[in-house]
């Protein structure tokens, strides 16, 4: 007998013939994961076993694969030969000494002489025998015990499932470059888009000196807690000051977030392509500041021609933060670090800039030479 952790997913059986390509992307999800860990990884009838690990290991193990997205929900089980007494000795390590239980079955192996049915009485009358207070309980249970009889000549007997991070694996959707600030809205944006298949690389504006290294060092903390759901992650980290300094001098002083925005996206619009990216990924959320009404994310769009992905669009503030929370980016978040955008933020910024008045503030800047200049940094 020996422990093995179950892995199954959800939607990746929905790809027919390209399942084979989720497939493979989904292992190798796993095996990062559980780099520098000794196992073993193997797949059988739609789910994966990860065994070869030292006990000791199990809670860490689990707790990586928490992070891996494609995972529906996993299982700490006992592997143990198709034997009716293997299969209680380890259906006895599963269950409690009291309370009610339920034995639920599942025989693969249709040579096995019992079927499942029969199993689940079997293993459940020595159950009762064995812990004289248990009783069966078939509708509300205070616990389940689960047995997989499989084709192989094993049994696998668990008592729980864990949640896993769904959705699909990271490298199966494209590449997409997050826009990340050290604020609570752009790292959920990019943990919602890497959850659904997509590689992250990100880039990150600055205002040094106005705003400091450790402002910057707060967005480099929040890209790992993201690296650890969707692999390494290249983070670009751009000086906007001269491009400011330019838009203070030169335009109307309400224009400043709108036009730093738009040379926002210019410039990452550039590094996105030079870096293999399909899209852009903003944390914006409608009517959150003065930049993101309907009227400002019009005239940031027009800057660019790449798609930009806003996976927050609609959602309440309130279900971002425990949204952010549950990644565990939130406590970062909240840090009181500044960003370019709060340092140089008029008193009075437009909310509902016209695109030809905004064009016209921009036309007497020199665009190509202020972002030339920012991309050098």
């Amino acid at each position: 007998m020996k422990k093995v952790i179950i892995i199954r997913y959800a939607e990746l059986y929905l790809k027919g013939k390209n399942r084979g390509f989720f497939e493979r992307a989904f292992a190798t999800n796993i095996e990062r994961a559980l780099k520098g860990i000794r196992h073993e990884l193997h797949r059988y009838s739609g789910r994966y076993l990860v065994e070869g690990f030292e006990e000791e290991e199990t809670d860490f193990i689990v707790s990586r694969l928490k992070k891996v997205f494609g995972i529906h929900s996993m299982s700490v089980a006992f592997e143990t030969a198709a034997d009716m007494n293997d299969i209680f000795e380890a259906a006895k390590l599963v269950s409690r000494p009291t309370g009610s239980f339920k034995v639920e079955s599942h025989r693969a192996d249709k040579k096995f002489p019992l079927t499942s049915i029969e199993i689940s009485r079997e293993i459940g009358g020595r159950l009762l025998s064995y812990f004289k207070t248990l009783t069966v309980d078939v509708h509300n249970p205070s616990f389940y015990v689960y047995i997989d009889v499989r084709e192989n000549g094993t049994a696998l007997v668990f008592g729980s499932f864990f949640d896993g991070a769904d959705g699909m694996p990271v490298g199966t959707a494209g590449k997409g470059l997050l826009l990340i600030s050290g604020g609570i809205d752009s790292p959920v944006a990019g943990h919602m888009m890497a959850k659904r298949g997509m590689v992250i690389e990100a880039v990150h504006f600055h205002s040094y000196p106005y705003t400091s290294e450790r402002a910057q060092e707060k967005v480099f903390d929040l890209t790992r807690i993201l690296a650890s759901y969707c692999g390494r992650i290249k983070v670009h980290c751009v000086n906007l000051l001269g491009i400011q300094e330019a838009i203070g001098e030169n335009c109307p002083e309400d224009e400043m977030t709108i036009l730093s925005r738009r040379f926002m996206m210019m410039i990452a619009e550039r590094i996105a392509r030079d870096n293999g990216c399909d899209m852009l990924i903003t944390g914006e959320n409608i009517g959150q500041v003065a930049s993101q009404t309907a009227q400002g994310l019009v005239v940031t769009d027009n800057a660019v021609s790449m798609p930009v992905m806003r996976p927050l669009i609609a959602m309440d503030k309130v279900d971002i933060m425990d949204l952010a929370q549950k990644v565990g980016t939130y406590e970062t978040s909240i840090q009181p670090f500044e960003d370019c955008c709060t340092v140089f933020l008029p008193k009075h910024p437009v909310t509902k800039p016209r695109l030809e008045n905004i064009l016209k503030s921009e036309s007497v800047l020199d665009k190509e030479a202020l972002i030339a200049a920012a991309l050098e940094t």
